[in-house]
């Protein structure tokens, strides 16, 4: 089988999907509006630099400049499946090409935030959902999102991890309470609540040598650095700056629990949360978007409300003063995790879709 994704090249999701099918001995063509490589895989790039930051107008532009590129590398290759991934770029490239059978991947804020921009956003939403043959959903929350723009079924395959990569390490740990993050510092991931409930937690307990790790990058970060001195506890804050796949699964294992506390609905999915679990660390989640569902409250997570401050130094605490039940929602974690988002049996899961979808 030969697989064409329509995708970044340069998405640490395109890496994961690539190779999983790569390793099963599939060909894997990747065609990207910008640069990036993938071993094993024929990378196409359109070679257009800084597309992200563009207007939405300016895009449209592009995605019409760049068709014809792409159908010629589509029609080089020849393709079993086209799979394009995000609904509102990748997806519109898809429906602009009139190819069949093609996949769509929805991502989140293509459902949960473009379509609420204006009406002519939401109507390219619906025409790029009309067009695709099969829609996935890495969520039932934003499978539900999608039924607002499309009455055609929804199948849900979620964000997976490799248990065997995220598992439990023997790693140098900080002697004290350790908190933690591994996320890019925007906004919307809410990491200024997580830095207030953590001195809070300090100024209850004490403990004035805990740690809270805070691993990724972004354009918040000058902010956040800010606020830990403001809070007086620049000591007790790490910036961990951009880790490596090998890098998240060693700080993962260094915490004593791990927070997300998202503050939008677009959080379609919580795979951060889930690489969290696979460690066997117990997780701290807002009740937004698919976050929730990444997790199993109760067991292996607490939920708390978004933007609450409060709420999260509260499940902090209770988790710092119960080590019993901090342990025991360690291993459930890592149980869940086995038990529901193992990425073996899910991208199987996806590899039926597309062996079904041939066979048509």
């Amino acid at each position: 089988m030969k697989i064409c994704y329509l995708s970044d090249a340069g998405s640490a999701h395109t890496l994961k999907w690539s190779e999983f099918f790569l390793e099963k001995g599939y060909e894997v063509i990747v065609i990207s509006l910008g640069d990036g490589e993938i071993p094993g895989a024929k990378v196409y790039s359109c070679e257009v630099e800084g597309f992200r930051s563009r207007s939405d107008i300016n895009k449209l532009f592009i995605y019409y400049s760049q068709l014809s590129k792409i159908k010629a590398f589509i029609k080089k290759e020849n393709p079993d499946i086209i799979h394009a991934h995000y609904a509102t770029s990748y997806g519109l490239l898809a429906s602009l090409l009139d190819i069949h059978p093609y996949i769509l991947s929805i991502w989140g804020s293509d459902i949960y935030d473009f379509p609420k921009k204006s009406s002519l956003h939401e109507k390219l939403l619906r025409r790029n959902l009309k067009k695709a043959d099969i829609i996935l959903s890495t969520s039932e929350d934003m499978k539900k999102e999608v039924a607002q723009y499309t009455d055609k079924k929804v199948l849900v395959t979620p964000f997976c991890v490799d248990i065997d990569l995220f598992k439990p390490l023997d790693v140098e740990r900080y002697p004290d309470f350790t908190v933690g993050i591994i996320k890019s510092f925007y906004p919307k991931y809410g990491i200024t609540y997580l830095i207030e409930a953590f001195k809070m937690l300090i100024d209850k307990t004490g403990e004035k040598n805990a740690k809270l790790l805070l691993g990724g990058k972004g354009t918040q970060e000058q902010e956040l650095r800010d606020l830990s001195k403001e809070l007086g506890i620049e000591d007790n804050v790490k910036f961990l700056g951009f880790l490596n796949t090998q890098g998240v699964v060693e700080a993962f294992n260094k915490m004593d629990v791990a927070v997300f506390p998202s503050v939008l609905d677009s959080e379609s999915f919580g795979v951060a949360a889930v690489e969290a679990q696979a460690c066997e660390v117990p997780t701290i989640v807002s009740d937004v978007g698919g976050l929730p569902e990444a997790t199993k409250p109760g067991y292996s997570s607490i939920t708390v409300e978004p933007q609450n401050s409060e709420a999260i130094y509260e499940a902090l605490l209770k988790l710092y003063e119960d080590e019993n039940l901090r342990k025991q929602m360690a291993k459930n974690a890592r149980q869940y995790v086995i038990d529901n988002y193992n990425i073996e049996d899910n991208f199987n899961v996806v590899d039926d879709i597309y062996k079904n979808l041939l066979n048509k």
